[in-house]
């Protein structure tokens, strides 16, 4: 059995649930031009999101107490290492200092993970 639920979906143990993202509204962060979509929490400290960067946002060095992945899905953002692009997956250790900036914008499908 399946159903469609709103946002976050919580962790399941059985089944499917599905999520409509596009007709969710994106949320505004506490970093200018940085706004998400949240799509789970796992109730145990682990994320999936959305992620969307207006061009020109930057968010100065700052480091996460989880695993971060990240699947660029389309754009393009920059970090202290390169710049990624559309079907670029970045993995990012917990503690791991880093920038996040965009010159165009971009679109990312982003997860935390304890």
């Amino acid at each position: 059995m399946s159903s469609t639920s709103k946002a976050p979906l919580p962790r399941i143990a059985s089944g499917s649930r599905h999520l409509a993202a596009a007709a969710t509204e994106w949320q505004a962060t506490e970093t200018p031009g940085f706004w998400i979509k949240p799509l789970l929490d796992d109730g145990a400290g682990g994320t999936t999101m959305l992620m969307r960067m207006d061009p020109g946002a930057f968010s100065p060095s700052h480091s996460h107490d989880r695993l971060e992945e990240i699947l660029v899905l389309d754009g393009e953002f920059t970090d202290d290492d390169r710049t990624h692009k559309a079907g670029d997956y970045c993995l990012r250790a917990i503690g791991a200092p880093h920038v996040a900036a965009t010159k165009t914008g971009c679109t990312m499908l982003v997860v935390y993970r304890k």
